[in-house]
């Protein structure tokens, strides 16, 4: 069986490609000696589980593909035992083009970033609408209209290279309200300073 995400995505035009630009040992992905990449791991759990926030692609009815960006404190996509994702879907600005491209077609990828340590997770799956959730333990968030699961179906860790690295105001540590305070004595020191000179 080839690795997961390969037998999605290697299509034959991307094979073509590949080929064409020098890439044609990724061809071992698709053989039976290459397997994996559909059932999540801890390591995948945790870094879901730990995100604030995720890009999210539909494919809409007429073709064209819908990337949306979903974000919330971390634990706000939740990974359980059954290689599934789950979220609350929260109330925007009430268009539902991923639901109405979701009732059409559950296929679905994200992209999921860590931008502090260059990482990244890609994932496709297929979704299940919930519109009550099915587990009433779990409190859904204010604002929630329904909850997505989604099924896991391959995923993918990307190269880091190419990612910028950023970080939150929680990520710096209290490094920016250290700054901002040290900055603010630096300038009264400045003013003290200037009014006995002056």
């Amino acid at each position: 069986m080839a690795y997961a995400f390969a037998n999605i995505a290697f299509t034959p035009s991307v094979r073509d490609q590949q080929d064409k630009h020098g890439s044609g040992g990724y061809a071992r992905f698709l053989t039976d000696d290459r397997s994996g990449g559909d059932v999540l791991s801890d390591r995948e759990r945790a870094f879901i589980q730990e995100c604030d926030g995720f890009y999210q692609a539909t494919v809409s009815e007429t073709g064209w593909p819908y990337v949306q960006f979903r974000g919330g404190a971390p634990g706000f996509l939740r990974s359980d035992g059954d290689n599934a994702i789950t979220y609350d879907d929260l109330r925007g600005n009430r268009q539902y083009i991923s639901l109405g491209n979701l009732m059409a077609d559950n296929r679905v990828a994200l992209i999921i970033m860590n931008y502090a340590r260059a990482e990244r997770l890609k994932i496709w799956g297929r979704v299940r609408v919930e519109e009550t959730p099915s587990d009433p333990a779990k409190d859904s968030p204010d604002g929630a209209e329904r909850r997505i699961r989604i099924t896991v179906e391959a995923f993918d860790w990307n190269c880091p290279r190419h990612i910028p690295r950023r970080l939150t105001e929680e990520e710096f540590g209290g490094e920016v309200a250290q700054l901002r305070a040290e900055n603010k004595h630096l300038l009264q020191q400045l003013k003290d300073l200037q009014a006995r000179s002056g």
